[in-house]
């Protein structure tokens, strides 16, 4: 009790910060099911074009991360220092360089949509029908790509409130528009116009927000191209986004390994993966918080501040995931259940779920302390961990145990254990010997 009253105002602040962004990833979840629920309800290859499309869109977010990161630790540096003008500043080069890379994205998708789709997995006899879904979310994804920014602008002015009430207000006229789209007939491509209405009414509402602040203000005036601002944020930002990208690569061959064990297993992999994604929540939700406070406590020139937080946001998020795996260790074939009848594949959930269990702690390190050091702007040594623990561990040692070795789904788990262990003592030993805190933004 002692422990908790010497650090009430830290951990008080964490909360703050974390719950609203937790509330909001819960509420992106759902934003996701909702969309596969409806989709449903047209047809099962309304379904694939959707799962189809939504790859294409992680590869494009990883690029959209690159900026959102970057920004975000210039932006909490400098208001911790209360130098108001170089966040603003770093604000405006964001949104000019997200509009710009948006643009991009958006043209490229249109003009070669057809080569998109056919890399990405999709039938020439799908394609078709596919395309329009793409055309309308995939095109206009700039306002994905400002919705990300102007969150990570927000929050890092510890504003985390407005981005979950954007996402609530996006989430409830999705379902609005979902429903009625599909009584007027308009199929998948109502979805999609769905989806991206509710997009842009979110930029909106974080726009309005910005331009409204006092000290922290998004001003649309004098929008001259600064290079020196634009260099700080790809220089910090790049790192963190090539992360990103190599993540979600080394997913695709993951699971195209775990499709060549067997339809079984990559069902069982599916379902636990789907549950193991809800413990992911909090852990985020308490790693972007850690990220705000640490750039901030770095522009006040605290850094016994910044590594307090950091440690009591650990222990939070683990305390949180220490309870998903105790849940899964003991309800797991209740959890399994729920999504399949089958023995086989159950049996194959229960023991990734109990493998899953006993890793939580580590997976809580790597969360919280990824999200530290790109707080402070070392971006490079996390792309560097995550690209050796994805490669080597999750893929490398996956398909020698589960597939040379043929210990099958567990064996490809037990190798994503040793990418999530490797990686949490890298980042652990990393934030230990202080470089971090000599990083100039």
């Amino acid at each position: 009790m002692s422990w908790i009253r010497k650090n009430k105002e830290n951990i008080s602040i964490i909360f703050a910060l974390a719950i609203p962004i937790i509330i909001e990833n819960i509420l992106q979840t759902l934003l996701g099911t909702v969309d596969t629920y409806f989709a449903g309800q047209i047809n099962d290859n309304a379904i694939a074009a959707i799962g189809v499309t939504n790859l294409i869109i992680n590869i494009f977010i990883a690029f959209y991360t690159a900026i959102s990161i970057g920004t975000s630790a210039i932006v909490s540096r400098n208001f911790g220092r209360v130098d108001y003008t170089e966040a603003n500043s770093a604000i405006k080069q964001s949104n000019i360089l997200g509009i710009t890379l948006g643009l991009l994205v958006g043209i490229i998708s249109f003009v070669f949509y057809k080569p998109i789709l056919m890399v990405s997995g999709v039938s020439p006899d799908l394609i078709n029908y596919t395309s329009p879904y793409y055309m309308i979310v995939v095109v206009p994804s700039v306002f994905l790509c400002l919705s990300l920014i102007l969150s990570s602008c927000l929050r890092s002015t510890k504003d985390t409130k407005t981005p979950m009430i954007a996402t609530g207000i996006a989430n409830v006229l999705n379902i609005v528009l979902n429903m009625l789209f599909i009584k007027l007939g308009l199929g998948i491509f109502g979805l999609g116009l769905a989806t991206t209405i509710s997009r842009i009414i979110g930029v909106l509402i974080l726009t309005r927000k910005l331009m409204k602040g006092e000290e922290i203000k998004l001003d649309f005036k004098n929008m001259r191209i600064k290079k020196d601002v634009i260099s700080s944020i790809l220089k910090i930002g790049i790192p963190a986004g090539v992360e990103k990208l190599v993540m979600r690569i080394g997913q695709l061959v993951y699971n195209s390994m775990i499709i060549s064990i067997g339809i079984s297993a990559y069902v069982a992999h599916n379902i636990a993966g789907n549950i193991e994604s809800y413990t992911y929540i909090p852990a985020m939700g308490f790693g972007v918080a850690t990220a705000t406070l640490v750039g901030i406590s770095l522009g006040e020139n605290n850094i016994k501040k910044a590594k307090s937080i950091v440690f009591l946001s650990d222990i939070i998020a683990t305390a949180f995931m220490l309870c998903f795996g105790v849940i899964f260790f003991i309800f797991a074939r209740t959890l399994a259940s729920i999504f399949t009848d089958t023995k086989e594949v159950q049996d194959m959930v229960v023991i990734v779920l109990r493998l899953i269990a006993i890793f939580q702690p580590f997976a809580a390190i790597t969360q919280i302390f990824t999200s530290a050091l790109q707080g402070a702007g070392d971006t490079k040594f996390p792309m560097y961990a995550t690209l050796i623990g994805i490669w080597c561990g999750r893929v490398g040692v996956g398909y020698i145990l589960g597939v040379v070795c043929g210990l099958g789904l567990l064996g490809v788990w037990m190798g994503y254990a040793l990418d999530i262990t490797f990686r949490a003592i890298l980042l652990l030993i990393r934030f230990l010997n202080g470089k971090w805190q000599e990083i100039c933004i």
